[in-house]
């Protein structure tokens, strides 16, 4: 799929959410912000949000050991923000852990999202990780811990429209991996909205 059709399908004025999934140290937003570079380099206007950032605060909610209340509504005013500025699509990086959250998601965007999950083998996760933390860093045991758990809990979720391999590609590969994905579902969405279902 080339270059100009990228271009044509995100330019139809249609509000598109692209969700990165994936445990912690898949690479969500360095891959987040190189989609977004390939974006801008077609002229497409976009945004990107780490949704981390949307929910740190301390102390959190008995109820809610990870803020996802307060990052979805943050989540929802983001959006009506970068809708009224022109992006017309936004990347997000995250975690979505079941279909009730991605509905939660989709709620708080005011639109369908697709979702894709970047994966890794576990030992590629644990070295990310350490790499970045370094070994003396407190969080680096919370984080390697979490990364296993997590990964377990998305791969059984399996809410997620595609899953990309992290494994042997750089980031700007995967990026490039995360556009076609979404240039094509974008693409067959517009096709089953113009075209009558069939049997």
């Amino acid at each position: 799929m080339g270059e100009t059709m990228r271009v044509g399908v995100f330019r139809d004025g249609v509000f598109r959410c692209v969700f990165l999934n994936g445990t912690v140290g898949a690479g969500k937003t360095s891959v987040a912000q190189a989609a977004a570079a390939l974006l801008a380099a077609d002229g497409v206007p976009h945004a990107v949000v780490d949704l981390d950032w949307l929910r740190y605060a301390w102390p959190a909610p008995s109820g809610d050991p990870f803020n996802r209340d307060l990052e979805l509504a943050n989540l929802a005013a983001l959006v009506t923000n970068f809708r009224a500025a022109g992006p017309t699509v936004l990347i997000l990086a995250g975690v979505i852990e079941g279909s009730a959250q991605r509905q939660q998601y989709e709620l708080a965007l005011g639109c369908p999202l697709m979702a894709i999950r970047l994966d890794a083998q576990p030992a590629t996760i644990r070295d990310r990780l350490r790499h970045r933390h370094g070994s003396l860093d407190p969080a680096l045991e919370w984080h390697l811990h979490r990364a296993g758990e997590l990964q377990a809990i998305l791969e059984e979720a399996n809410a997620d429209d595609a899953v990309i391999s992290t494994e042997g590609r750089d980031v700007s590969q995967v990026a490039t991996a995360v556009i076609g994905l979404a240039t094509e579902h974008a693409a067959e969405t517009d096709t089953s909205k113009r075209s009558p279902a069939t049997k």
